[in-house]
């Protein structure tokens, strides 16, 4: 009997994987998808489960991509459920994980079993790359597990990661890339002293501002055909100064770059401490600049395999998506380093929010998505 869509969706909204804890998930898919065939991998690294499974042996290898840590549910007050008691209301499963992405996971794994149904022999082999790290700092999950696979000398033919991509109904957008981030963590320090005498002093919050006001004017470039422009947000600013009348010693700030495949971030690196140089050498300050790089744009060339699946999403819900690489990062800044790939799920709307839902149909209508891709993917 095939699985459930909804069923599985639950078993995995029923579990409190807040991420990095795992809460039983990855055993709870193994155990699905050893009852289909598959041979499942339980891959460890520092506390963080991750699964490899596969079904079958022979090329091409179609892989799915998602994960089953989940962000914390806020308020639980708010809710107008237990988010970790999974409940369908107004024919909407809401819970936590619902839309980001255990519902995701449900559908394709109800895909496979649907798939074995009508298929005895695959022309090739499916394979699911599931981690538990993908919320949080996304060091054991994915990254490491796609190092493993390296290792391993396995292949993965073309790569299809669940994330809620479409922005208000089912099937507006495939993401065929993604914008690369870096953070900036900047101290410019100066010399503390009194506020009455500021010439026996070097404030560095007059350097700050200057630098500030500098890096946020810039204009990075103006977008290309298939990225938006890159843009830079300042998101903290702090001095550690807890006397009214005492000039600071030193200033901090924190910025995020979201840049295109214009850029790399040890180009922006370069580019950044030029101009720190710059200010600070003209103010007789110094600074210190740190660096963290969670990404690298990249952008998957579209192939054949890309346009049977936009194709196909478009014959089940009569809208074409747009390909897209518009957002925040995902793991398949990772994947995309064995294996062309590009991303597909359900509506984003209610994701990270409070009563995290998905609409019943989109269920149905995304299985019914991943069925047909895998049956046209293995013709």
């Amino acid at each position: 009997m095939p699985i459930s869509e909804l069923k599985l969706a639950k078993e995995l909204i029923r579990r409190p994987s807040i991420t990095p804890k795992d809460a039983g998930t990855i055993n709870l898919l193994a155990k699905n998808l050893r009852s289909l065939g598959f041979k499942c991998q339980i891959i460890n690294f520092k506390n963080i489960k991750n699964l490899y499974a596969k079904l079958g042996k022979s090329k091409p290898n179609f892989c799915y991509a998602g994960h089953t840590d989940v962000v914390p549910p806020g308020n639980i007050k708010e809710w107008s459920v237990n988010p970790f008691n999974p409940t369908v209301k107004n024919n909407k499963l809401i819970g936590r994980g619902a839309n980001d992405m255990k519902a995701s996971i449900a559908c394709f794994v109800a895909a496979v079993s649907k798939f074995k149904a009508k298929n005895k022999k695959i022309n090739g082999s499916i394979s699911l790359l599931i981690t538990g790290d993908e919320e949080g700092i996304a060091i054991n999950g994915t990254k490491r597990v796609v190092e493993y696979l390296k290792k391993k000398k396995e292949k993965i033919n073309f790569c299809l990661v669940g994330e809620p991509t479409n922005p208000n109904k089912l099937g507006e957008m495939i993401k065929i890339g993604r914008r690369g981030s870096i953070t900036g963590r900047l101290t410019v320090i100066g010399t503390q002293g009194h506020v009455a005498y500021p010439h026996r002093a070097n404030n560095p919050s007059n350097t700050m501002i200057k630098i500030l006001k500098k890096i946020k004017e810039i204009k990075l470039d103006k977008g290309t055909k298939n990225f938006q422009p890159s843009n830079l947000e300042i998101t903290k600013i702090n001095i550690d100064n807890h006397a009214d009348n005492v000039i600071p010693g030193s200033a901090n700030a924190v910025f995020n770059i979201r840049f295109n495949n214009k850029h790399s971030s040890s180009s922006l690196k370069r580019k950044l401490n030029t101009i720190f140089k710059s200010i600070t050498k003209k103010t007789k300050c110094r600074f210190q600049a740190m660096y963290e790089v969670s990404g690298e744009s990249f952008l998957t060339k579209p192939n054949k395999t890309t346009y049977m699946i936009q194709n196909t999403i478009k014959k089940i819900t009569r809208i074409k998506p747009k390909l897209s690489t518009t957002g925040g990062t995902s793991d398949a800044r990772f994947i995309r380093k064995i294996a062309p790939c590009l991303e597909f799920g359900l509506v984003g709307k209610t994701m990270h929010k409070i009563d995290e839902s998905v609409p019943l149909p989109d269920l149905k209508k995304l299985t019914s998505i991943y069925l047909n891709i895998l049956e046209n993917y293995f013709k």
